[in-house]
Parts: C-alpha cells; sequence; structure tokens
C-alpha cells in the first residue's frame, strides 16, 4: 500500500533526505515542493545553495564529506553531477566515480534508498515512437546520446549492482525535461513539470520494495513518447499536460524536419555532433 500527499499512515515517508545538486535548477524547483510531503531536506552542492545557510558544501570528490553528509538520513535524492555535455574525462569525475563515492558513503552508513537522476539521454538513440505506435517501454536497451547520457546509463548499472550485492534500495527517474514549461516541440512529449516531479519522486522514496526500479519521468503529455507503468506503479499520478503550450510552441518553432534527428530519435539533436544544451 502506498501513501497519499494527505495520509501517509500507510507508509510513512522518510522524513530526513539528502537531496544532493540542490541548488541546480531541479533541486532549486524540489527544494521548494518537497518539504510539502512531510521531509526534511538536508541539502548538499558544491556551491552555495540560496536561502539554505546550512546546506553542506561539498564536492562529490570529497568521500569522507559524503559519509558525514549522508549519515542518519532515511534517503537520498541525488541530482548532483554534470547536467550537460562535457569532456568525458569531466563527465567520468562527476557522473561516475563521484556516483561510486556517493553509493559507497550510502552503503557504508546503511542507507536504505536512493533515487536516482537518471535521464532520457540514457536511450536518446531509441526510435521515438510514431503516432499510433506503443510508447518506449522501460526495459529499452541502453543507447546513450552523450557522454552524459552514457553516465546515466552506468549510473543505472551501477544502482542495479548495489542493489543485488548490497541490498541499496533505488528508483532511476529517467528525467525528460523538468522546467515550469516546454519549451521546444521535443519537450511535449517528454515534459515532467515541477508539480508532477515532485509527485514522482515522493511516490519514489515511499513505494515498498522497489529493490532497483527503472522509471520514465515525465508528465501525462497527450504526446508522451514512453510508457509511464512502472512509475504510476509505485504510486506515481502525474496531473500536468504539456498539451496546452502546443499551439503556441509549434506556432514559434515548426514541427521537425522529416528524417532529421529531431524527427527520428528520441535524443533529438543530442544525438548529432555537437550535441545541443540545455535539454
Amino acid at each position: 500500500m502506498r501513501s497519499t500527499d494527505g495520509d501517509t499512515s500507510l507508509n510513512p515517508a522518510p522524513r530526513t533526505v539528502l537531496l544532493t545538486g540542490a541548488a541546480g535548477g531541479v533541486g532549486t524547483l524540489m527544494r521548494e515542493r518537497l518539504p510539502a510531503y512531510g521531509y526534511a531536506l538536508r541539502p548538499l552542492d558544491v556551491v552555495p545553495v540560496p536561502g539554505a545557510p546550512d546546506a553542506i558544501l561539498a564536492d562529490l570528490a570529497d568521500r569522507d564529506a559524503l559519509r558525514e553528509a549522508v549519515r542518519g538520513v532515511d534517503a537520498v535524492v541525488h541530482l548532483a553531477g554534470i547536467s550537460l555535455e562535457a569532456e568525458f574525462d569531466r563527465i567520468t569525475a562527476a557522473n561516475i566515480t563521484g556516483l561510486h563515492h556517493l553509493y559507497e558513503a550510502v552503503r557504508e552508513q546503511g542507507v536504505p534508498r536512493v533515487v536516482f537522476a537518471s535521464s532520457n539521454h540514457a536511450i536518446g538513440f531509441t526510435p521515438r515512437p510514431r503516432p499510433g505506435e506503443p510508447p518506449v517501454p522501460v526495459d529499452t536497451p541502453h543507447r546513450p546520446d552523450t557522454f552524459y547520457g552514457l553516465s546515466k546509463a552506468f549510473g543505472e548499472d551501477l544502482a542495479q549492482f548495489y542493489w543485488d550485492r548490497h541490498g541499496v534500495e533505488t528508483v532511476s527517474v529517467r528525467i525528460g525535461s523538468c522546467r515550469p514549461e516546454p519549451t521546444s516541440v521535443r519537450m511535449l512529449s517528454l515534459w515532467l513539470s515541477p508539480g508532477d516531479c515532485a509527485r514522482l519522486l515522493h511516490a519514489a522514496l515511499t513505494a515498498p520494495g522497489v529493490g532497483h526500479t527503472v522509471v520514465h519521468g515525465s508528465s501525462a503529455n497527450t504526446r508522451e513518447w514512453w510508457d509511464l507503468s512502472t512509475a504510476r506503479a509505485l504510486g506515481y499520478e502525474p496531473e500536468d499536460d504539456s498539451e496546452r503550450y502546443a499551439a503556441q510552441i509549434i506556432a514559434e518553432r515548426g514541427l521537425p524536419a522529416p528524417g532529421s534527428a529531431d524527427d527520428v530519435h528520441l535524443g533529438g539533436r543530442f544525438c548529432v555532433d555537437p550535441p545541443l544544451w540545455p535539454h
């Protein structure tokens, strides 16, 4: 049985959550929303967190700091790392080695659950579904479109390893585009509203027996490309739809040219070299 916004008695929400990447775009949106679900957030970032003077300033390279940061928390929401395409060595240091440091700290301190911010870019070279075709399933093979996407594919595999070897539960959330409003035609299919992101993270933190579960993270978009069944199975009930922005965005930007990367791949223009950001 799952918890709801108004009744957490069936499956009480973890009270103290380490939120890494708390100063980032998604981290800022979640700092504003997750406390309403009953969480006491422990923010962490490599830069100061606005409005959070007690936030932990630490780099993912600092293993001692990470051990202290996770000490006594009930769960970790891991948003930290490089969220743009970058040189492979930089991606490796933050998103691969840094993620391993976090999971080691979690293992050593006995933290039972991580919610890991994966990305649509872990499967970016997957063909986008056409109208009438089934949505992209969660078990589609990894097909990263960038070094960034490659690091997220690794992160999902690392989470599986820590569940199988050490019993650390993880929900890996393949975030589409989490921002207040979609700003491109592609985002009409992958948009995750801030409110729905908070609902999804709350479900990921409270659902029982997740083991390692991969979910697609988007709102209930009319133009949805991927399957939300595993997210819904956790208790996620999206409320928003990007369709109200569609007419204006299409009028301003037009539809993708047939045969272009935006028309062919789930990752769109991120499947070309050099990839275009932000996502």
